[in-house]
């Protein structure tokens, strides 16, 4: 007990940023803040413009982030990222199953006594959550420790977490309840009411979130134990199942057609360049599959009206930020993939934030936001440090003079990351070219960048097969030509008046760097390699003064062979290169981060 208190009181002490004061009736005037955290919603197959309500409610009345990335396109690692502001690299929690994944990694690695509900708590809010937390969290280890720093909490648990129609909940510290037969939202949305009157009762600013796992596949049920290669046999994902109420809607709903919907000639990297043309058969099967996440959807859309409602009943709407999004993107036949995630393309790491809130402007923004940066974000609302080197991530700009000042000094990059394999959600599994039917696609570890500047949009990725992709996505927004160079008789494209082939080393050392950045250097990786300062875009770097200095460079991005967690060793160079300012324009040190 001691011991806990003396952590609590270095929380406090180096978390709190304001001195605290009593707290009134309805509060000490701080807002509250509401979460709606959706499980693998996509944005880029048009999820969102089917929930109306969403739209009345939060959309209508905010900031559509359209450039929000997650850096690691599945649940558990991505959750983690989003609770602690740190990046995979840095959690090491890197699957959704033990050993390198799951509840169980999350705990060893030391964050269940440093995480956002705890900084919150330090700061004098009462915290709520209801819905999914992480994966491996069940039945059985539910209290072996408990999540810590929530107030009051009703989690779902594996293995049912994915069963719409037979949900397991634990209430604080009381033993798992099962709701076999009920609609798993709609249990859910009674629970955050419920929570959502604790918050109002409480007489502190508030921070709850709503966890729905809408609109996953659902997974009969979850695997738990074994091995990861036990679980990918055992596994079995179908469509979504939505509420009765909603099964009829959008009869003639099919994935979009774009450029990139089961393209003609194979695309990407590893083993996604085998795959084979998805049949008629397939195809069918997939808009099936994706109208079922739009009919599972709905009740979520209810949840937001529900929310809403009550919080302008209790007369704090006004005071409240209400934050929507998901933990990852998801694809269905884009790049002849069956439905799931964990690439690296656009519809995968591309997500939803729409941010409604006391000073957010309505209206649509360009800015580069990622989920390393939410957690900072919730301590500046809260008026606790943020800025500290524990966190890689940076606040988002929620009004409209930080809107203004991130479109000339907020970064353009995202650190993407993943390890593992890839695996098809549905009765089909992975067809390749040369007619084998696979489980999963193996060696799906990779490191990448994504980068949006004024005139210019860019996705670099080293594969851990040591392949790599470059795309323009300004004119190749499907993702489906890859401008990198593997050969010198290839003619030289161009970018920004530019030859690729120097474009390309610039990429690199800056991969260099966001590939193992920690704090600071995640939201400014130019300054490591830059350290004067005079360099904080991918467009300062082109500067041909620089030509000589990358062109120097001899160590790049790369791997010693494909794991399926984060081990260092097998990860390649670590070693950023630094440009100094001196009488040479070229002279090279390499320099740790």
């Amino acid at each position: 007990m001691k011991l806990f208190l003396g952590i609590v009181s270095v929380l406090v002490t180096a978390i709190s940023g304001r001195r605290q004061q009593p707290f009134g009736p309805n509060g000490d005037g701080r807002a509250n803040i509401v979460v709606i955290l959706t499980d693998d919603q996509d944005l880029h197959m048009d999820s969102v413009d089917y929930m109306p309500l969403l739209k009345k409610h939060v959309i209508d009345h905010g900031t559509f982030y359209k450039h929000h990335y997650c850096s690691t396109a599945i649940c558990c690692p991505s959750r983690v990222t989003l609770w602690t502001g740190r990046n995979a690299h840095n959690t090491n929690v890197t699957d959704v199953f033990p050993p390198y994944g799951g509840y169980p990694k999350f705990v060893v690695q030391g964050f269940n006594k440093n995480w956002l509900p705890l900084w919150l708590q330090a700061a004098g809010y009462s915290t709520y959550y209801t819905g999914k937390l992480f994966n491996a969290h069940t039945i059985e280890n539910w209290n072996s420790p408990h999540p810590s720093g929530w107030t009051s909490s009703d989690f779902l648990l594996d293995p049912h977490t994915y069963q719409y129609l037979n949900a397991s909940f634990q209430r604080n510290q009381h033993p798992p309840v099962s709701h076999e037969g009920q609609y798993s939202t709609d249990v859910l949305a009674e629970k955050a009411y419920g929570l959502l009157e604790e918050g109002v009762q409480s007489g502190k600013p508030f921070f709850l979130t709503v966890a729905p796992v809408a609109p996953h596949s659902n997974v009969d049920p979850f695997p738990v134990t074994g091995t990861p290669e036990d679980a990918l046999k055992g596994i079995h994902m179908t469509a979504p199942i939505s509420a009765e109420r909603h099964k009829h809607l959008f009869p003639d709903a099919k994935v979009p057609r774009r450029s990139n919907f089961n393209p003609e000639k194979p695309g990407g990297a590893s083993w996604i360049k085998r795959l084979a043309k998805l049949t008629d058969e397939v195809i069918e099967y997939n808009d099936d599959f994706y109208r079922a996440r739009l009919q599972a959807l709905q009740a979520v859309d209810e949840l937001v009206e529900g929310v809403v409602t009550r919080l302008k009943d209790a007369g704090i709407l006004h005071n409240t930020y209400i934050f929507y999004t998901t933990d990852n993107g998801y694809h269905i036949s884009q790049h002849r993939l069956n439905p799931g995630k964990e690439c690296g393309f656009e519809e995968d790491i591309n997500i939803p934030l729409i941010v409604r809130g006391p000073g957010v402007p309505i209206g649509e923004s360009q800015v580069v936001t990622a989920q390393t940066d939410l957690a900072p974000t919730f301590l500046k609302i809260a008026g606790a440090k943020w800025g500290w080197d524990g966190l890689d991530g940076s606040p988002v700009p929620l009004n409209e003079k930080e809107l203004e000042n991130a479109k000339k000094e907020r970064q353009e990059h995202v650190n993407v990351e993943f390890w593992g394999r890839s695996i098809p959600e549905g009765k089909h599994r992975f067809s390749l070219d040369d007619g084998k039917i696979v489980d999963y696609g193996p060696n799906n570890t990779y490191k990448a960048l994504r980068v949006v500047g004024p005139n210019y949009s860019l996705y670099y990725s080293v594969w851990c097969t040591n392949e790599h992709e470059l795309y323009d996505l300004t004119t190749d927004p499907g993702q489906l030509n890859n401008i990198y160079s593997t050969s010198p008789s290839e003619s030289e494209i161009t970018f920004l008046g530019v030859p690729v082939s120097k474009l390309l080393p610039r990429l690199d050392a800056l991969l260099m760097v966001t590939k193992s950045c920690k704090g600071r250097t995640c939201v400014q990786p130019w300054s490591v390699i830059h350290p004067v300062g005079n360099v904080k875009t991918l467009q300062g770097a082109l500067n041909k003064r620089y030509d000589n200095f990358y062109a120097s460079v001899s160590a790049s991005v790369s791997f010693e062979k494909c794991e399926l967690g984060y081990i260092i060793e097998s990860e390649g160079p670590q070693e950023a290169v630094v440009f100094r300012e001196g009488l040479s324009d070229d002279w090279l040190a390499n320099g740790g981060l």
